[in-house]
């Protein structure tokens, strides 16, 4: 496969071999022999542009995630790529790595400036797309949390990564990104010391990469003769490590807790006081922005993979025998590329498919499902992503929970390659289920009937005046542990009190085991009529990485341009105004007392409508000063050239309109706030659709 550069100046194209290439991996579907075309070297440098690879005959279309290079000076590879994005966004203080004085720490990062804005502009819209769209009730929990409730929630036995040692420095690493990298490489590099059958080994391995135990890894890293990357030294065993920052609450030590992994766990374990406050009706949907925490073992790919960052977390509360959705039509009409299992077992490329569609043929598990993956596709593209460079991929049966109905990823592809952003799973009620079962409290929602139903049911029936007399004052929380007891738990209950009249019952809230009596509980199946039926509800959970997504829409968005006189290539981020730092910026055309004061004037005006700007009144001449702003994603810059009107200019067109003083705040804000496009103003103020370069 080649790759061509067409130079628009000269039309003349340039040839050369792709070596940045991803290989197709089973499962994991990365992308073979993928072309790349760039503009020519003074036009956009870094933009890929969309070609149809041998693959498109079926209907694909492939977007690769970096440059190939061959040493040609023209060519730019991926890794050059992404340095460009982030030398941009460090020296622009986007993000820089924590405590930078003392030599920073891996995986923590500090926003900037311009960073915390664009971090607030993305959280601002996600409220107004999710919680205000769909009336969510967000909720602020605290991000330490007692060691009992992530007990509860697995994360204290299960959440876990497998790591290893160089055995001589001790540096730790993940045990399976070793592995990955190491079949990757030999992949990609096309090694000819690999057989046929050790390539379809390795693609094997990358495909069932999630699902090696701690002994299977460690026996494929010391069979590929696997070393430490630095020392290449010998490696330890793998051995679980628990992600979790461990800590204590109070000066005792006695009360374990742990910064919170995920947001989620406060959401479900408020849901009795959620579902009272929303009147005791489902579904319903709560959120929550915050800070989580996860101590990576070796941190890696700048603000991919951090030990501190935000979560925007929703959690769809939905009876489990009506999984559909009243706005489903709303997005069922949306066509993206989704990735399904089968796609992926049959080692067949992503697919353009109608979520309609794929909701009805069962693709999707349920419409409550669908809907939220339409939303996300459309919030993301909102932000900026390129929906040629995002898809939705399922999870296979060995990534899947064993409670899970269904799970997607939204990934977007980056110089990294495709990276998880956005996860939306439909987690049945294991979550409440779980937090109900260790606290003793019922989690449950109740549906009343219109006429009373008849049924066999289980009935647990706690005899409160023999608990009152054995118990005390714990007899409230036993009573509530005995009521909810699965079906299972109360017929070995049974079993065990009519054949040895006693049986040890533990109760969670107790944090101990109690003797339950034959004459304290009775248990049976009747037939009984019910007004309401009590159940647990499911949680569809779309779980949101903000940092990931701010990063993609950072590579998304870069571009460079030659300078006027074209001796230099000027960074460009072509943020939409919808999440840029800054709305505008001010310049006087040239050190002006008149002028400077109409930019002050200016600044006053765009403050009172709630805009932010930049003033800038050097001497420095006005092109620089466009591609300083420029290179911060300010969409529109004002030019003060009079006492009585001045110019916008649209950023990546580079065409003006002229306006009268008093209009610019509501020109900018009515473009900003999506209520009329850049168009809408060159019609109105009768400016050309084109200009050429300053």
């Amino acid at each position: 496969m080649k790759t061509v550069l067409v130079n628009k100046q000269f039309k003349q194209p340039y040839t050369f071999l792709s070596r940045h290439r991803k290989y197709l991996t089973g499962p994991h579907g990365y992308s073979s022999d993928i072309p790349l075309v760039l503009e020519s070297p003074t036009i956009q440098h870094f933009r890929v542009f969309q070609l149809y690879s041998l693959r498109s005959k079926r209907g694909t279309a492939v977007k690769p995630n970096g440059m190939a290079s061959n040493g040609d000076s023209n060519v730019i590879n991926r890794d050059a790529f992404r340095q460009a994005v982030v030398n941009t966004l460090e020296r622009r203080l986007f993000y820089v790595p924590s405590f930078k004085i003392y030599g920073g720490v891996a995986g923590l990062y500090d926003y900037g400036p311009p960073g915390c804005a664009v971090k607030a502009n993305v959280l601002a819209f996600w409220r107004q797309h999710f919680v205000l769209e769909e009336n969510m009730l967000e909720v602020d929990c605290p991000c330490v949390t007692p060691e009992s409730v992530l007990k509860a929630s697995g994360h204290v036995d299960k959440f876990a990564d497998l790591m290893v040692k160089g055995e001589s420095t001790g540096t730790c690493y993940r045990a399976d990104h070793l592995l990955k990298d190491f079949c990757k490489d030999k992949l990609e590099k096309k090694d000819i010391d690999i057989t046929a059958e050790k390539a379809a080994e390795m693609k094997h391995v990358l495909a069932v990469l999630d699902d090696l135990s701690a002994e299977e890894l460690g026996e494929k890293i010391r069979e590929y003769g696997i070393v430490a990357p630095d020392t290449k030294n010998p490696l330890s065993d793998p051995y679980p490590f628990n992600l979790m920052f461990q800590t204590s609450i109070g000066p005792s030590g006695l009360s374990p807790g742990f910064m919170r992994p995920e947001t989620a766990q406060g959401i479900f374990v408020n849901f009795k006081d959620l579902y009272y406050y929303n009147g005791n009706k489902l579904p319903f949907a709560a959120a929550q922005i915050g800070q989580a925490f996860r101590n990576e073992i070796s941190p890696r790919q700048g603000l991919l993979r951090v030990r501190e960052f935000t979560l925007a977390e929703i959690e769809h509360f939905v009876d489990p025998d009506d999984k559909s959705h009243p706005k489903f039509s709303e997005v069922s009409n949306l066509e993206f590329l989704m990735f399904p299992r089968e796609k992926q077992v049959s080692e067949q490329p992503a697919k353009r498919i109608c979520l309609g569609e794929a909701v009805s043929k069962g693709i999707v598990n349920n419409e409550t499902l669908g809907y939220f993956i339409g939303r996300v596709y459309l919030f993301l593209t909102y932000l900026g992503i390129d929906k040629d460079r995002l898809r939705f991929r399922q999870h296979l049966a060995n990534e899947m929970a064993h409670y899970a109905a269904d799970c997607w990823d939204a990934e977007i592809e980056c110089s990294f390659g495709w990276i998880e952003c956005v996860g939306i799973a439909d987690r049945s009620a294991y979550d409440l289920r779980a937090h109900t079962d260790k606290s003793g409290v019922p989690l449950v929602a109740h549906e009343k009937f219109a006429e009373p139903r008849e049924v066999e049911k289980l009935v647990i029936a706690p005899v409160k005046k023999e608990l009152g007399l054995a118990f005390k004052g714990d007899q409230r929380m036993v009573c509530e542990a005995l009521e909810v007891m699965s079906e299972k738990e109360a017929m070995e209950m049974k079993a065990y009190l009519e054949s040895k009249g006693e049986v040890e019952f533990h109760v969670c809230t107790l944090a101990k085991d109690v003797t339950i009596k034959k004459n304290m509980v009775t248990i049976s199946n009747e037939k009984k009529k019910e007004h309401q039926r009590v159940f647990t509800p499911s949680v569809i959970e779309p779980s949101f990485g903000i940092g990931r997504i701010i990063y993609c829409l950072y590579e998304h968005s870069f571009y460079t341009r030659p300078s006027k006189t074209g001796d230099e290539q000027l960074n460009v981020f072509r943020f939409p105004p919808l999440v840029a730092p800054i709305k505008c910026s001010v310049f006087p055309l040239v050190q002006n007392q008149q002028y400077e004061e109409v930019a002050k004037h200016i600044a006053q005006i765009l403050t009172a409508a709630g805009i932010s700007y930049k003033i800038d009144m050097t001497g420095t001449s006005i092109g620089k000063r466009y591609a300083r702003t420029d290179e911060l994603g300010v969409p529109f810059a004002i030019t003060v050239d009079s006492t009585s009107s001045v110019t916008i200019r649209e950023r990546d067109s580079k065409v003006q309109i002229r306006v009268n003083v008093e209009e610019v705040a509501s020109v900018v804000k009515e473009v900003t706030e999506g209520q009329s496009t850049w168009n809408d103003m060159l019609a109105k103020y009768n400016a050309p659709s084109v200009m050429d370069d300053e």
